[in-house]
């Protein structure tokens, strides 16, 4: 069922409810395109709908309810995001991050978080920084060039493979001497960034291998987690079209599952590995369906300008 609390969240000089499904996103996204909601209103586990909108959606069969027993619904169907996978709510914790790996360069810091907070990202943005951040801390990894790689890796992100890459380790290249950094620090963050585009460090490459599979852990999720990137991954390509997006992606995800080894380090291995690949062939199977391509979250028991991970 769909439902939608009461028009209290003022915005934009007028108010706004929130439209959930308890069921899917594929439900919601159906009930909205059907009510002619722009998807640009979503916000990963609703949408924002102004108050003039109210008493039609209810008519059209909404359900209309208080905002406590939609926050109750939302949660009981597995969809809600938590907080911490909201972009927005991650500049503070993300800041002190980078204060630490790098006192005295808070200017630099800043605009690194402008970037990765960009209204155009859907996946690369804040939480995919602090998931690869996090992974690196579970890889154990301390090393200064390997943590500012992860800054920089996407700090530019125009949705080009290979391009964007290259234009991170520029900048990379062009902002870091002025914090202090030394020339071997600035030319190994550069290097790792590199790196990034086809996640295939040389054989000892340690440093590249930690960064590599800090960039894929999200590979490793669990399944609902993992169904929220990939969707985010086809919001920031919705400008190709379903059968580019599915040859394109496909191609992509064949070739991680065709590696003998996804993951280079033998921690991130045994962490993420096994579930990596059954997210990777799950998401194979949903792209050759037929009909629109819509990735939902699983429940909760359970690039040449198409995106790789």
């Amino acid at each position: 069922m769909i439902y939608i609390d009461p028009p209290l969240w003022p915005a934009h000089n007028t108010h706004f409810s929130h439209l959930v499904s308890d069921t899917s996103l594929e439900e919601l996204h159906a009930f909205a395109d059907a009510a002619g909601i722009s998807r640009r209103a979503f916000d990963q586990d609703h949408y924002d709908v102004p108050a003039h909108r109210h008493a039609d959606l209810v008519a059209g069969g909404a359900t209309a309810v208080d905002g406590a027993a939609l926050v109750r619904v939302l949660i009981a169907s597995g969809l809600r995001i938590p907080a911490r996978e909201r972009a927005a709510s991650l500049v503070h914790p993300l800041r002190q991050r980078w204060e630490a790996l790098l006192p005295g360069a808070p200017e630099l810091g800043v605009e690194l978080l402008n970037r990765w907070g960009e209204p155009h990202r859907r996946y690369h943005d804040r939480r995919h920084l602090l998931q690869v951040l996090e992974a690196l801390h579970r890889l154990d990894c301390e090393d200064r060039p390997v943590l500012l790689a992860a800054w920089f890796h996407d700090a530019v992100y125009d949705g080009v493979p290979g391009a964007d890459e290259e234009a991170s380790a520029a900048l990379a290249e062009q902002l870091l001497p002025a914090t202090g950094a030394g020339s071997s620090d600035v030319a190994e963050t550069a290097r790792l960034v590199r790196l990034t585009v086809g996640h295939d460090p040389d054989p000892g490459d340690g440093r590249g291998a930690l960064l590599c599979d800090a960039d894929l852990a999200v590979l490793g999720r669990e399944p609902g987690g993992y169904d929220r990137y990939a969707a985010d991954i086809r919001l920031e390509y919705r400008h190709i079209d379903d059968a580019s997006f599915r040859s394109g992606r496909s191609a992509v995800l064949a070739a991680l599952l065709g590696r003998e080894r996804l993951f280079h380090t033998r921690r991130g291995e045994e962490m993420w590995g096994s579930r990596a690949r059954s997210n990777l062939r799950r998401e194979l199977t949903a792209l050759s369906r037929s009909g629109p391509l819509r990735i939902q979250p699983a429940s909760p028991d359970g690039e040449a300008g198409i995106p790789g991970a």
